[in-house]
């Protein structure tokens, strides 16, 4: 996992960046990111992790995930 890894989830297009142990994950709008949260690499699923660091975006562990943080950030109101 060294670059930037885009995936559309609905409408919406986000980033995942990994930094160390963690992982950032953005929304992307326009031709800039807005950084929503950074979590724990190590908490996501042994699928999710696997798919991040192959690229597949399109594998539905990785999407849950992504799902599940997404969803936290609209609790919190963000």
């Amino acid at each position: 996992m060294s670059d930037d890894v885009t995936i559309r989830l609905d409408s919406e297009e986000y980033v995942l960046r990994p930094e160390g142990e963690d992982l950032r994950v953005g929304r992307r709008v326009g031709g800039d990111v807005t950084w929503l949260d950074s979590v724990d690499a190590g908490l996501l699923s042994g699928p999710a992790r696997e798919a991040l660091e192959r690229g597949d975006t399109s594998d539905e562990a990785l999407l849950t995930a992504l799902r599940g943080v997404v969803q936290a950030e609209v609790e919190r109101g963000g």
